[in-house]
């Protein structure tokens, strides 16, 4: 079957909310889009999105705290992740700068993808062959490689997402996406965890650093899916800016227009909106970074965890992904942004919950199901939200700002997750980020009163 060219992208004007879907849709046409080409192409890039996450944040907190180095530093560490809080720095440049060679043979957008997934998979074999043991510092280096390039592959990738479909059909295009995303956070999580298992010496015991090497090298590996679905893709049609004069009419056009057009549209909205984006994700990102440190205090192995989220991990999140899709295009997306954020917090109770529970299987098999879902939930929504919020015209950068901000407070607060889990133990730690959702549930509130008094 031959593949239909992309479509062309919306006009300027979709840039507002595309929450509210109109003709209603039977289940058959809402289920159907999912079957779609642009579909095919989210899910393989989804992955390979999600998979350098992981890899500097939670898997490695695995790694380090098996190495034995201290909670404290582990929290404090986790600031490598504020790459992706300040990606908006450099996005005007992913939108607006051309790449010497690839830009002419790929295309805008699959110029910067391809770019930002080779440095991402040098910066994890420079990972794979360092020993946080013998010297923390070149893995950290490595590790703000890996996180830079995941960043600018974010950037070049909701730009190329926003431009590959129209507004009405962002929700599906962001539930194969987030699907992807969340199959390779899986495997940068559960499928490390198995594969330095499997690559452990028999009969030795404790810490092994050439597992942990092995199961770097396959991730390295696993960015090929990327690069190939950059190779094979279409470059999405797209509005191109208007020729520069000179330097400073280009930095005005790269740098203040596409801020300035999104407070334009939003005038005092901008700031509930933009409060909104600041803390939604809050108790998931701050309880996250203690999620496998906690594993390996409370006496769970390698394989029980890799088999609990590997297995019921996976059902649960494609169950919560593609659920939180149709039902955007169904509801409306405000409504399905305050289910996922109340399901998010209630999940983190779970957390504390479980950290009375010892070392019980059944129960952390319950737990990752449950947390599971809402993410899946919460992140379909989040995701077409925030590309409801964009001007195409600026898409990558506009986007790189919403989901920067997403990650700048709950990331600066996560570092200190290993000194208040020092002082108060996990699960009065756990309590403490399912309360740092309830401000979220009033934002949500007040932002689709607006909207509802917008549409009137």
């Amino acid at each position: 079957m031959t593949e239909p060219s992309p479509p062309s992208p919306a006009p300027a004007s979709a840039g507002t909310h595309p929450a509210e879907p109109a003709p209603r849709r039977s289940w058959i046409q809402t289920w159907r889009v999912y079957a779609e080409p642009a579909s095919a192409r989210m899910l393989a890039l989804g992955f390979s999105a999600g998979l350098p996450l992981l890899l500097v944040l939670g898997t490695l907190s695995f790694w380090l705290r098996e190495a034995g180095i201290d909670r404290t530093t582990i929290g404090y560490l986790s600031w490598v992740g504020l790459a992706y809080a300040f990606k908006w720095v450099w996005s005007p440049l992913v939108d607006r700068m051309p790449l010497p060679l690839l830009t002419r043979w790929l295309g805008r957008r699959r110029g910067w993808l391809l770019f930002a997934q080779l440095l991402v998979a040098a910066g994890l074999c420079g990972m794979a062959f360092n020993d946080p043991r013998l010297a923390l510092t070149p893995m950290v280096w490595c590790a703000l490689a890996v996180a830079f390039g995941s960043a600018t592959q974010d950037i070049a990738l909701d730009a190329f997402r926003i431009e590959s479909a129209d507004a009405e059909r962002q929700a599906a295009l962001a539930a194969t996406y987030q699907t992807g995303y969340r199959l390779a956070m899986i495997w940068a999580g559960a499928g490390v965890l198995w594969l330095a298992a499997r690559a452990e010496v028999a009969d030795a015991s404790g810490y092994q650093s050439g597992a942990w090497r092995f199961a770097y090298l396959v991730m390295a590996a696993s960015m090929c899916v990327g690069m190939l679905t950059v190779l094979l893709s279409p470059e999405p049609a797209q509005r191109p800016p208007a020729p520069a004069r000179n330097l400073a009419d280009w930095l005005r056009g790269a740098l203040v227009e596409p801020f300035a057009d999104f407070l334009g549209r939003y005038r005092w909205q901008a700031l509930l909106v933009l409060g909104l984006i600041a803390i939604y994700r809050i108790s998931d990102v701050v309880m996250g970074i203690m999620a496998n440190p906690f594993y390996v205090d409370m006496g769970f192995t390698k394989d029980e965890v890799a088999a609990v989220t590997k297995v019921y991990g996976v059902v649960m999140t494609l169950a919560g992904a593609f659920l939180g899709g149709a039902l955007a295009m169904r509801w409306g997306v405000m409504r399905v942004l305050m289910l996922g954020a109340v399901l998010s917090a209630a999940t983190n109770l779970l957390f504390a919950w479980l950290a009375t529970r010892g070392h019980d299987v059944t129960a952390l098999i319950f737990v990752v199901s449950a947390d599971n879902l809402a993410g899946g939930i919460a992140s379909a929504a989040f995701i077409a939200y925030l590309s409801g919020l964009t001007n195409v015209q600026y898409s990558a950068t506009q986007y790189a700002l919403f989901s920067s901000m997403m990650l700048l407070a709950p990331k600066w607060l996560a570092g200190f997750s290993g000194v208040f889990v020092d002082a108060h133990g996990y699960q009065v730690f756990f309590q403490a980020t399912a309360l740092l959702g309830l401000p979220v549930l009033l934002l949500i509130a007040l932002a689709s009163r607006v909207q509802a008094r917008g549409a009137a």
